[in-house]
């Protein structure tokens, strides 16, 4: 049974969240049980989800209250900081994507929503259960501070 497209849906939806999930959560082990625990909840709900406006939105949404939960404990928090390796985009560097790792994790979900998953201002506002404005700052506060620590090292002219 293919529940009504949610087969294909799934297929192409999944590792879009997993590589979102990852770079939100540092791990991809973590991020693969949340996406699957919110892909398990959207087939139980298939029927309400499939019409929904933005059926990957809520699927985005449901993941990170999982990641959430498991933040509160303190658990993921702790591995979050430390190295790992995640499925980041092919275009993005290694200095690109240590910057990112380093990023507080409010901006760091807000990059990964955008620039991996792809969703739009909106979309990434109800994920994360904010105001679209708030996603704009939080995505500029990003930028500034990837482009700082992107940034060349400031050379002295003359010594």
């Amino acid at each position: 049974m293919d529940g009504d497209g949610f087969e294909a849906w799934y297929r192409r939806e999944h590792p879009r969240l997993i590589s979102a999930l990852a770079i939100a959560a540092g791990n991809v082990g973590v991020a693969a049980e949340a996406a699957d625990e919110a892909f398990t909840r959207a087939f139980e709900r298939w029927e309400r989800v499939r019409v929904m406006e933005s059926p990957g939105g809520w699927t985005y949404r449901t993941a990170l209250n999982v990641l959430r939960r498991r933040w509160r404990r303190g658990s993921l928090e702790r591995r979050a900081s430390s190295r790992v390796d995640v499925i980041v985009p092919a275009e993005w560097s290694s200095e690109v994507w240590d910057a990112v790792r380093r990023l507080p994790i409010r901006e760091r979900t807000a990059v990964a929503l955008r620039y991996v998953a792809d969703l739009t201002t909106e979309e990434i506002a109800n994920v994360m259960g904010v105001a679209p404005g708030t996603v704009g700052s939080t995505l500029h506060a990003a930028r500034q501070h990837l482009a700082a620590a992107l940034a060349p090292e400031q050379e002295s002219e003359h010594a």
